[in-house]
């Protein structure tokens, strides 16, 4: 076993494919397949299987990826400790949830890179669960998202504040069809929001389930901004943090809906692994995280 054959694991994990990976490792496909094998011999498992078109871990690759990802990174920590200081070099794997990285998280991006250009930095846009089961696996270094819980203990929390979400609307909207205090309504509008296990669209359909209202029907949107101009053009409403909305509540073009929702602010988290040392990119990362989102929370 060497660093390389973990390197070309990590590879396959983030592009999906082996073809891929030999590309973004500057190599053979068969150089590749040929690190794999050799690595699946030595340990008596078998890594991948492909599911469609893309390779994705086994039961056993997952559960070894954790510790592959630890000896990638303590050999990185030994080769930059010969250079006599900790210099900001090296990966940084960052999943972001969408609201926080297009409203928040972007702010830092450029002062990052200006302090660490040596960093390889990759973004990934996941829904809240997904960041922290990656990280768990393994995939990313740390995460920044909404604590949607499922925690162990094996991840360590850095609190970054909170968020408050609101009800929007169209200003068209019609008055009978804003009201969201009375309990016990049918309501002929849509609900707009993203997919299923997004935080906001949990915490906006449990109150409308303890206020026993009903609304016609729920429309599934991707992305945060098609859902902001569905709503502006009056075809629903939708639950948003307030930092994502502030540009169309100040034009007009959205305002916010009264409601009796107590349970309406979420937590802002960083997420790490514990068995892993912040290496000093994500601690700078870390830093200018906390300056940025704790200013503006």
């Amino acid at each position: 076993m060497d660093v390389r054959s973990l390197s070309v694991v990590r590879a396959i994990v983030a592009e999906g494919s082996y073809q891929k990976a030999a590309q973004r490792l500057h190599c053979s496909q068969s150089t590749v397949s040929f690190q794999v094998r050799q690595l699946e011999n030595e340990l008596s498992v078998r890594l991948f299987e492909r599911i469609g078109r893309r390779m994705v871990l086994s039961r056993a690759g997952g559960e070894l990826l954790p510790h592959m990802e630890s000896i990638l990174f303590s050999m990185q920590q030994i080769l930059q400790y010969g250079s006599g200081r900790r210099e900001l070099v090296g990966d940084l794997r960052i999943a972001v949830a969408e609201s926080l990285l297009s409203y928040r998280v972007h702010r830092i991006l450029g002062a990052f890179v200006r302090e660490a250009p040596r960093v390889r930095l990759q973004l990934h846009c996941l829904n809240c669960h997904d960041i922290r089961d990656g990280i768990l696996a393994g995939e990313y270094d740390m995460g920044v998202y909404y604590d949607v819980g499922g925690h162990t203990s094996t991840l360590a929390l850095t609190a970054l504040g909170t968020a408050e979400g609101i009800i929007v609307a169209s200003p068209d909207l019609p008055p009978e069809l804003a009201d969201f205090t009375t309990p016990h309504q049918e309501k002929d509008v849509s609900f707009i929001i993203n997919e299923p296990r997004s935080i906001y669209r949990e915490r906006m359909e449990a109150y409308l389930r303890s206020r026993h209202i009903l609304l016609r029907n729920t429309m599934e949107l991707r992305s945060i901004e098609a859902i902001k101009k569905t709503v502006a053009g009056n075809l629903g409403v939708s639950f948003l943090p307030r930092f994502a909305v502030e540009r169309e509540l100040d034009e007009g073009s959205l305002v916010e809906l009264p409601s009796a929702m107590r349970d309406n602010t979420v937590e802002i988290i960083c997420v790490r692994h514990r068995n892993r040392e912040p290496a000093p990119a994500m601690l700078l990362f870390m830093d200018l995280l906390a300056r940025s989102l704790l200013r503006n929370s």
